[in-house]
């Protein structure tokens, strides 16, 4: 998987607080990649002061004060911040344990910008112009370079003047604006602009009045001096993909103090969550910020929230012994493009897979009438869509249930029962090794193939409706010998034998074959006539849908539960064409997703009024 990147602007006095380089090894333990933009301004005035030199400034007809970067000041304020600011971001960082790269983008070459325009000036009264400013924008980013550098270090910190495309003097740019470019980029998951206040203040003198989310357009009439360019470069980076917010003071630890930007707005009120859910990378291994904004969603309606040791958001209403499981996943697939509505449809990754079904779950359990002897908890779990389907697995062994709906794109108007499993065998055949030439010569990919066949054909004789295919097929040699590796993948249907295909396929091994086997995942279907399927059942028939029942060839976390939870009825729904997953397609519409949210609403009251056998106080005294 690719790690996640951060992409992270810190002013010079935010580096004067130690606990900005805590937090950004914890990126880095998280498995981010990381890329530092540093400001500069307070190491400039360390150095001109220890150089007795005086800063040059310009007065601007708004009343605005800008350095004056004439050709003659760039050398200074390149080493500003090569003797006081990268060093000290070098310290903070190599004292944590990371491996850190620092250097100015104009030395290195890795950003690239031109000149403004001449600048017009105010002094002693009079307006002026000033031809030799050398501040500008950037013209280009060398993404290539940043991106092997990243996967070198831990951390690559880059800061202003960049490369000057004219072949003048470095090019001075903003420090946040550089960010912004910087991000987009490089594709970066995740931009956070770094100051000393809780964001952007909607009242300067208030540091609690946090404006805590802003669309294009919303937040410049607050920002003020410097926030007007962190502004500026928030907006510049809605062109890209990450997710971008104005963070502090000082950190990045408290969202609170955050004012999150985002790139598209919702066409109703009840379709925000979905939206910004959306709106959030959350790439396998990377679902951490997704997860936090979800458990401060939960927070502020009064919903017992966290985050478990294994990463899954945990919602819980209730604490009765009747509990009913809502399991989607915050994970997705990659993706590099940004999320938009089209009217009434939201275009982004995850919009169908599956963050309709997790977004739905969150507002129906904001919303249930839980009763006293219920419980009702909502998980959105990490790693669905690779391998390791970490968040399910603790969920299996952490948190019991009595039935379970799993947050998958089933259609509005149709129920899954069940999934097909997984059977996935590594297969290497070695051989000696000899000239291709040579008589009845046998290569190593030859072996392979020859015992994929026999084996797909011994499983296939198994499991008839098995859907199979090689995923993956690499050769290499060693001293004396040749060998060739394929994955061979089955898609097996819930009543099939495990272990008979184990063994089917372990049987066709033979001299010089190993098989190994990587995953065994059993199908599971739970049928029509469960609690549950009935209480899905009764909401389709007051939406007035006659709905569709569904066992579908993929698998789900539902797959992971059913390794030891026997006898637990499950079911999977959710909004959307799972037709779309993982294409650059997914898109899903706001009445298909209404209308998921109010059948599931519809289900989940009817799962709780239907009280199982024996306990219905009516039925207990008719009995007595």
């Amino acid at each position: 998987m690719t790690r996640p990147l951060y992409v992270l602007k810190l002013g010079s006095s935010t580096l004067d607080h130690p606990e900005i380089f805590d937090e950004v090894a914890e990126l880095s333990r998280r498995g981010a990649r990381v890329l530092l933009v540093s400001g500069g301004a307070a190491g400039i005035e360390r150095h001109y002061r220890a150089a007795e030199r005086p800063i040059p400034w310009l007065d601007l007809p708004n009343g605005d004060r800008v350095r004056h970067m004439s050709p003659d000041e760039v050398p200074h304020v390149i080493a500003a911040y090569e003797q006081y600011t990268l060093p000290l971001v070098e310290a903070g960082l190599t004292a944590r344990g990371l491996r850190v790269l620092t250097g100015v983008a104009a030395r290195t070459g890795l950003v690239s910008g031109r000149a403004n325009r001449p600048l017009k000036v105010v002094s002693d009264g009079r307006t002026r112009i000033v031809r030799d400013h050398r501040a500008g924008v950037v013209t280009e980013v060398d993404a290539e370079r940043l991106t092997t550098l990243l996967d070198a270090f831990d951390v690559v910190c880059v800061s202003p003047p960049v490369l000057a495309v004219d072949g003048g003097a470095a090019i001075n740019v903003d420090a946040d604006v550089l960010a912004a470019e910087v991000s987009n980029a490089v594709a970066a998951d995740h931009l956070r602009l770094v100051t000393g206040s809780a964001g952007l203040l909607t009242d300067p003198a208030d540091p609690g009045s946090t404006l805590r989310h802003a669309h294009e357009g919303e937040a410049a009439g607050y920002a003020a001096g410097r926030m007007r360019q962190k502004v500026r470069a928030a907006e510049l980076a809605l062109a890209g993909a990450a997710d971008v917010a104005i963070t502090g003071p000082h950190t990045l630890a408290r969202p609170d103090g955050w004012t999150r930007f985002w790139r598209t707005r919702e066409p109703a009120a009840d379709l925000e969550l979905l939206s910004r859910a959306v709106q959030i990378p959350s790439v396998s291994e990377d679902e951490r910020e997704l997860a936090a904004h979800l458990v401060q969603w939960c927070t502020e309606r009064g919903i017992d929230a966290r985050i478990d040791e294994a990463g899954n958001l945990v919602a819980v209403r209730g604490d009765g012994p009747r509990r009913l499981l809502l399991l989607g996943h915050l994970d997705t697939v990659p993706f590099h493009w940004p999320a938009h509505w089209d009217g009434e449809t939201l275009h982004g990754r995850g919009s169908v897979d599956a963050k309709a079904s997790l977004v739905a779950f969150l507002e129906v359990l904001a919303e249930a009438d839980v009763p006293a002897d219920g419980q009702l908890r909502v998980v959105g779990a990490v790693e669905e869509e690779i391998s390791s389907s970490k968040g399910a697995f603790h969920v299996r062994d952490h948190y019991p249930a009595d039935g379970v709906v799993v947050g998958e794109p089933s259609g509005a108007g149709a129920l899954t029962i069940g999934y097909f499993g997984l059977f996935k065998l590594r297969v290497t055949a070695t051989v000696s090794s000899g000239h291709s030439a040579g008589y009845d010569a046998l290569s190593a990919p030859d072996a392979l193939l020859r015992a994929l066949e026999r084996i797909r054909t011994a499983v296939l004789k198994e499991a008839p409706t098995a859907l199979d295919a090689v995923i993956g097929i690499e050769n290499g040699a060693d001293r004396g010998v040749q060998h060739a590796t394929g994955v061979l993948n089955f898609r097996v249907p819930p009543e099939a034998d495990l272990a008979a295909l184990r063994a089917a396929a372990q049987e066709q091994a033979g001299d010089g074959v190993e098989v190994t086997e990587l995953r065994a995942t059993p199908g599971v279907s739970g049928g029509r006539t469960s609690p549950l399927a009935k209480a899905f059942g009764r909401a389709f028939a007051k939406a007035g849908v006659r709905p569709r029942f569904l066992v579908k060839k993929g698998t789900s976390d539902m797959n992971t539960l059913a390794t030891t939870w026997q006898g637990v009825p499950m079911v999977a729904y959710g909004a959307g064409d799972a037709a779309l997953d993982h294409t650059d397609r997914e898109h899903v519409t706001a009445e298909e997703y209404r209308a998921a949210r109010g059948v599931l609403a519809g289900a989940v009251a009817g799962w709780f009024a239907a009280r199982p056998a024996g306990t219905d106080p009516i039925e207990q005294g008719e009995r007595s």
